[in-house]
Parts: structure tokens; C-alpha cells; sequence
């Protein structure tokens, strides 16, 4: 366990695997209206294939880390990449609208357990103090996807056609495996908790709270990530070729802010739980204003990118505390919280921007159920015993 103030190398492993899933996961954003018109469907549908990827997440991530918590977690980690390389490779020679579902479910199925296992074997090799840092840090793989594959994965689809894009996170897929191989030894199997235990951890009313806060709070991020290409395209006024560069500003508020959300959530969880959500809710408000004018626009799409990420950490944080007895699961499921989020989000973003609304009221829309989310965690945070138990 580190006990200084450097995180171990093993934590920047888990930092390089997570931007390989997480380019993944977001870069279908930079891709949406590509596939649509290269597949003849709308970019409703198009958004679609971020619904099915969450929900993948959703149902067959909890189920696969009941299964996979009494392996040895570098065996399981390894695994896990494999099905994701599969996953992606499958998309990359899809040339239908079916199959290229079907790849996303199979690379979706693999985020869950390996954030939810990944993020446990961080906080231990780390000392208690650092345990928000050491989250932030592997999710700031999630970030550095968003500045880094999202944009380079638009460029990549508009340069040489979205299958590529998909066959270049096959193959960072192969490079995050080798790396979890020769950095990250062997932990040898646990102690096998039976299923019907590491279900029980559910009963705690608090982790359930922490989930459904989870859900509510990060539906906005979708909402307006994943369909931040047609905003910026039909309201911004931008071309196609400069989403890129739209993408890779927004990413940078991202790693901003999840630095900013790991540090918060070390120092005062409860006041991170509060303020991050009601913040990321203003800079919707925000982006929906500036929407029509470019550089407003980017300004503020910057900043919303701070405040969403900022998020994550607390977030993380709060469920792994109440889920002391069956912490993968835990975890795990905290990561199908978001991806249920992340559903709902795509699902409002496309019913609005296929309706007469369009994707000029997508901002807007995506900031309505956060706001529900934040009246939530302050019923939940108001308790002095829960704020003293929570402060690090």
C-alpha cells in the first residue's frame, strides 16, 4: 500500500485500461451523425447504440462480478479486456445497423465488473486519506478518453470511416491488457463470500440512496455528452471537422474536473455530493443559452465538463462506504447506476432531438432530472450523523 503522497504504478495501469473502455463507451458522441447517415437511420437511433451499451453495463455487470469476485483479480482483469477486445473488433467490421448493436452489448457487458473490481484494488493500494485520489485517478482514464480517444475517434471516423475508429480501440484494448499483465501481479483468490451475502450488502438502505442518487445526478452528463455533435453542429453552427476540436475542450474540462472532484471528495464528501450537481445543472443552463453563438458555447461546454466530472469521485466514494461487505459488487453496481443514467439520458436526448424541439432544447432537457437528483442527496446529507460520518 502507498502510504506517500505519489499513487502507485499500479493505479496508472488501471488509469490506461479505463481510457481504452472509456474511449469505448464515449466515442460513439463523436461518431453519431457518421453512423446515422452511413447506416441510413436517424441520429436518434444512432443514439440508440449508447442505450444498449449502458444497459449492457446495467444488467451484466453486477451479475458478471457476482460470478468473477473470487477469481484472482489480475485473471479477471485480463479476461474482462478480452471480451472488450472481441467487442470492438466485432463493431469494426460491422456493416449493419443489427450487428453493430449486438458489439456494443458485447463491449458494454466488460465495463462494469473491471470498474467496479478496479476501483476496490485501488482505494487498497493506497492509504485512507488518498482513497478519493486514487478513484479520481482511475477514472481520469474516463477523462483523458474524453480529450484524447473521443476527438481522436472523430477524427479518425471522418478521415477514414467510423470502423476504424473502433478497429484503433481494439487495439488499445491489446496494449491496456499487456500492460495489466506485466504490472499488476497476482492477488490470489479471496475469500469466497456466498451470493446470497454479497447480495445482502442491498439491504443497507444508505448504499441503495447512494445508487439512486447516482441515477438521477449523472443522467444530465449524457443528456448533453452524447449528443453534443448535433448541438454543436445545428445550433453552434459548427462544421463537421471542428467537433473535434469542440470534443477535446470539453475533455479537458473533464479532466479538470474530475482532479478537482477526487481532492473535494478527500477533503468534505458531503459538500461535494451537494455542490458538484447543482453546478453541472447551471452549466447545462448555461450551455443551452450560449448555445447559438460558437465561442459562448464552447465556454461554457468547457465548464460543464468541469462540473460534471467533478462528480464522480464523491459519487464513487459514497457508495464503496456503504458497501464495505461485498465492495466489487458495490462498486460495480454503482457503475450500472451511471450507466442506467447514462441510458435515460440517451433516450431523453434522442426523443428530444428527433421531436420538433430539436437539438437546440437538448441542454435544457438534460438538466431537469439532475435537479431532482440534488433535491434527493440533500434529504439524504442533511443528518449530522451521515455529514460527520461521510467528512474524510
Amino acid at each position: 500500500m502507498s502510504t506517500g503522497s505519489n499513487l502507485p504504478l499500479q493505479v496508472w495501469i488501471l488509469t490506461l485500461s479505463a481510457f481504452a473502455i472509456g474511449t469505448a463507451e464515449f466515442v460513439i458522441a463523436g461518431l453519431l451523425t457518421q453512423v446515422a447517415e452511413d447506416l441510413g437511420i436517424t441520429e436518434g437511433q444512432a443514439g440508440q447504440l449508447i442505450t444498449a451499451y449502458a444497459m449492457a453495463i446495467v444488467i451484466g455487470g453486477p451479475i458478471l462480478t457476482l460470478w468473477l469476485a473470487r477469481f484472482d483479480k489480475r485473471n479477471v482483469l485480463l479476461g474482462l479486456m478480452g471480451l472488450f477486445i472481441a467487442g470492438n473488433i466485432m463493431s469494426a467490421f460491422a456493416g449493419d445497423y443489427a450487428t453493430l448493436l449486438i458489439s456494443r452489448i458485447i463491449a458494454g457487458l466488460t465495463q462494469g465488473p473491471f470498474y467496479g473490481i478496479g476501483a476496490v484494488v485501488a482505494t487498497r493500494l493506497v492509504s485512507r486519506d488518498m482513497e478519493g485520489r486514487a478513484v479520481g485517478q482511475m477514472f481520469a482514464g474516463l477523462t483523458l478518453a474524453n480529450v484524447l480517444g473521443v476527438p481522436g475517434g472523430a477524427w479518425v471516423g471522418n478521415n477514414f470511416g467510423w470502423n476504424t475508429t473502433f478497429l484503433i480501440v481494439a487495439v488499445l484494448g491489446v496494449v491496456a491488457s499487456l500492460a495489466i499483465l506485466s504490472a499488476i501481479p497476482r492477488q490470489g483468490r479471496e475469500e469466497v463470500t456466498s451470493i446470497r451475502d454479497q447480495i445482502g450488502v442491498f439491504a443497507d438502505r444508505n448504499l441503495l440512496a447512494s445508487l439512486t442518487f447516482t441515477v438521477l445526478a449523472w443522467t444530465g452528463f449524457m443528456g448533453f455528452y452524447g449528443y453534443i455533435a448535433p448541438v454543436a453542429e445545428q445550433v453552434a453552427g459548427f462544421p463537421r471537422a471542428d467537433v473535434t476540436w469542440v470534443l477535446v475542450i470539453v475533455g479537458l474540462g473533464l479532466v479538470l474536473g474530475n482532479t478537482l472532484g477526487g481532492r473535494t471528495a478527500d477533503a468534505n464528501l458531503r459538500l461535494s455530493l451537494i455542490g458538484w450537481p447543482i453546478a453541472m445543472i447551471a452549466s447545462l443552463v448555461v450551455v443551452g443559452i450560449t448555445a447559438p453563438s460558437k465561442w459562448p458555447f464552447v465556454v461554457a461546454a468547457f465548464l460543464f465538463g468541469v462540473m460534471s466530472f467533478a462528480n464522480v469521485p464523491a459519487m464513487q466514494m459514497r457508495v464503496m462506504k456503504f458497501g464495505t461487505k461485498a465492495p466489487e459488487l458495490a462498486a460495480t453496481a454503482n457503475i450500472s447506476a451511471y450507466n442506467i443514467a447514462n441510458a435515460l439520458g440517451g433516450i431523453i436526448g434522442a426523443a428530444v432531438v428527433d421531436s420538433t424541439l430539436g437539438a437546440t432544447a437538448i441542454p435544457f432537457a438534460a438538466a431537469v432530472v439532475p435537479i431532482l437528483g440534488v433535491l434527493f442527496i440533500i434529504t439524504q446529507e442533511r443528518k449530522p450523523r451521515l455529514g460527520a460520518q461521510h467528512k474524510a
